[in-house]
């Protein structure tokens, strides 16, 4: 007797409603760009542009001058990507990841808006002006990621005292597995068993449900199968995010030796790490992070002021981070910071796209409109 396959639920974010309920979530530096983004949205999930760094998908990249020129040729190939991206997504939906820690954070919200961006998700910090930077775009979807529902509360109520306007959906990312920047003060507190999405996704539909708003929640991190999915579904999340999965298929931006160094990588290779903005995060064991962790490091200067915040620039302390991102798209292993999720060690080849999609959603019972080819 065969058992009855579970539903996939459908995910709504303000107006906008995926073919499936999966966000494949923003990498930077020019991991997920334009490609990776357009081919999630064009396979029925929201496809996800990261906006750090853009620029370093150009040639003349290093010729670019002081962080007020690069800031200002990083917004004209962000909008010039969502638009490549929404091209080849084939109707698609189209989110711009941008974090709050960036000095140029305002200016990226703002472009996205006018290029066209169908959701905002911003994280790396509390996006409490988030209303204020798109107004004027009522179609934009806004969505927070939080790791709290402490952290959702307090947006949730800025919002809605400041600017009548409450989150289309909130994405919790659990730092206990999420890779690159995680939401804790430390490296302790990132592995705290209360921020797991176990704890918190429940306690957050819990929360809005009290509210009375009806609006999703999405689990992130650590989401790597079908069985993580439903058991998110069971939670009751709407939703799932998912990064890790997604940056070394055929379709990612990033350089092959990027992707290759998520095939390579091993359950023993994933580290925790201070970021040159002060918080932890999640990354491959590379050469840099070698000499970082054992104090080998040769003393680096701030070139790119790309931080609000920034070790490097206030205390010569760590490595530049867009110096290290940038180097890993190109595939540059020896200074690289190769920034990962704690199930990297799964990724074993480079695949399609498309042939993860069928593989997540093989396991669920789909409505006529998720059947639809």
């Amino acid at each position: 007797m065969f058992k009855e396959k579970p539903k996939l639920p459908s995910l709504k974010i303000g107006e906008y409603e995926p073919k499936y309920p999966i966000i494949q979530g923003g990498m930077g530096v020019m991991v997920s760009g334009p490609k990776l983004a357009g081919a999630a949205a064009a396979a029925g999930c929201v496809g996800t542009i990261a906006s750090v760094g853009l620029a370093a998908s150009y040639p003349e990249f290093n010729a670019l001058g002081d962080s007020r020129e690069f800031d200002k040729e990083n917004n004209k190939i962000l909008a010039r990507f969502i638009k490549q991206a929404k091209e080849v997504s084939r109707g698609g939906i189209i989110a711009v990841n941008c974090m709050c820690a960036l000095s140029n954070y305002e200016d990226l919200v703002r472009t996205s808006c006018e290029a066209g961006a169908n959701i905002i998700i911003s994280g790396a910090g509390l996006p409490l002006k988030l209303p204020q930077l798109t107004e004027g775009f009522p179609k934009t979807a806004l969505v927070p990621i939080v790791s709290s529902v402490k952290a959702a509360a307090l947006i949730a109520t800025r919002w809605l005292k400041n600017y009548n306007r409450f989150p289309d959906a909130f994405i919790v990312e659990t730092p206990n597995t999420a890779g690159g920047h995680l939401g804790a003060r430390d490296e302790e507190q990132a592995l705290d068993p209360q921020l797991s999405l176990q704890e918190v996704v429940p306690a957050l539909v819990k929360y809005l449900k009290e509210l009375g708003r009806n609006i999703p929640v999405i689990s992130a991190g650590g989401i790597w199968n079908s069985g993580d999915m439903k058991e998110s579904f069971e939670m009751g999340a709407s939703g799932v995010q998912m990064g890790t999965r997604f940056a070394a298929t055929e379709e990612g931006d990033a350089s092959d030796r990027f992707k290759q160094a998520y095939v390579d990588a091993e359950e023993k290779d994933v580290v925790l790490i201070k970021s040159p903005c002060g918080l932890p995060g999640r990354a491959i064991m590379s050469p840099l992070i070698e000499r970082y962790l054992s104090g080998g490091l040769q003393k680096a200067i701030c070139r790119r002021l790309c931080l609000s915040h920034c070790l490097l620039r206030t205390h010569s302390e760590t490595f530049c981070i867009a110096e290290a991102l940038v180097s890993a798209y190109k595939g540059d292993w020896e200074n690289g910071l190769f920034f990962c999720g704690s199930n990297v060690f799964k990724v074993r080849s480079i695949q399609k796209l498309k042939e993860i999609v069928n593989e997540l959603i093989s396991d669920f019972s789909l409505t006529d409109l998720q059947s639809e080819v």
